[in-house]
This record gives C-alpha cells, structure tokens and sequence, in this order.
C-alpha cells in the first residue's frame, strides 16, 4: 500500500510544523514512503509522527525528527555520507536522494539483509549496507562529507570524527540512553571542531559489537 496524496500532503506538513523548512530535505522525504518500512501491527501508524517499533529490538525514528537530523546534516550533491545504524533503512534511502553516496553500518544482520532488499526494491543504487560495529565507522571508505548517527553516544565517538573531513558536518544524538538527549552538529573546520546543540531527542543508545542475527 502506498501513501496518497492526503497522507502526503498532511506528512509534508507536520513536518514544516516541527520546523522542517529546507526544500530538499522536504523534496527527499517526499520521494520516500514511510509505509515502506513499516509492517506488521504498526502499519496503520507510519504516517504519524512519531517512532515505531521494528525488528531487532529497534525503532524507526519519528519522521520529524528524521527531518531535523536530514536538514541538518545539509548533504550536497556529490557528497560522500556514512550513515552509522541502519535501523530500518528509511534514514538512508531519504539519504540516497541528496548525496553522491550512502554508507550505511548496522550491527544487526536481519536489520541490514532487510534494507538491502528495500533499497534493491526501490532503485537506490547509490546505498552500499555494510553489517557491522558502526562505532568504528569504516576507515576504508573514509573520509566522508557527512556522518549521521541514529543511536546516542554519551561524546561524539573519536573514530567517526577521525573520518569527517574539514568541512564536514556530523549530526548525532549525545547523552544518557535513559535520560534526555540532545541532537548536536559537529562541523570539522581547519581550525578543530564546532558544536551546535539543535534540540532534546530519544534514541536508543549506540552499542559496540555485532548484535544477533
């Protein structure tokens, strides 16, 4: 089943409403269903804004939220972008429609398998899934243009800020995983790093290792 153009219209708006003002971040998420990635039980919910359960223990992000991080992470048209937890697969397909191309890292295997099936369904040629302790980033692709974390740290892991060239913007939820976090852009310049707080977000923590199947 895929949205109709009231759904569409009323998802557009709401995303505006929280502040979700940039044409291609709101262009991006246009393009990309989130009924698509959300089944079972959950199916009738996928239009509201808020997060859902999925597989592994996880959630999909609540759409407004997933605005914000897209905005601004501000990913340009050649852009190289490591995203760190899959989850879903809607955060990099959104992705997809910005950069040049998507990295994306997740621990659990049915998460990634999943997505990989999602992106091949959908087109998206430019998204490479990788399973894997994303906390780590991936040396071998680095450096990126953009890094987006979609599970909270309590700092900006060192090894990801390694692999953000200067120029370069991270965005990541950083705090306690049972206590309010904040959304924070890291922009790399010649001089070190800057800090940007946006606003208060809930993600599940960020965790080291491989998870199960």
């Amino acid at each position: 089943m895929s949205w109709n153009a009231e759904q569409k219209m009323q998802f557009l708006f709401t995303l505006r409403s929280k502040g979700v003002t940039d044409a291609r971040t709101l262009g991006a998420m246009e393009k990309v269903d989130r009924g698509d990635f959300v089944r079972g039980h959950f199916a009738d919910r996928a239009y509201d804004d808020m997060p859902l359960p999925i597989s592994s223990g996880q959630t999909i992000s609540q759409p407004s939220v997933v605005g914000l991080m897209t905005q601004a992470l501000n990913v340009q048209p050649r852009d190289k972008v490591l995203e760190v937890g899959t989850g879903s697969g809607y955060q990099a397909a959104i992705l997809s429609h910005l950069g040049r191309r998507v990295y994306t890292v997740d621990r659990h295997r049915r998460l990634t398998r999943d997505s990989e099936a999602m992106f091949a369904k959908m087109d998206l040629h430019n998204i490479t899934v990788i399973t894997g302790d994303g906390s780590f980033g991936l040396p071998e692709q680095a450096p990126f243009d953009r890094i987006i974390l979609t599970a909270a740290a309590e700092d900006p892991p060192g090894p990801l800020l390694a692999q953000l060239k200067v120029g370069g913007i991270m965005v990541l939820p950083v705090g306690q995983s049972d206590a309010v976090q904040n959304l924070i852009k890291v922009t790399r310049t010649e001089n070190g790093l800057n800090y940007d707080e946006l606003c208060k977000v809930r993600f599940v923590p960020l965790i080291e290792g491989l998870g199960h199947a």
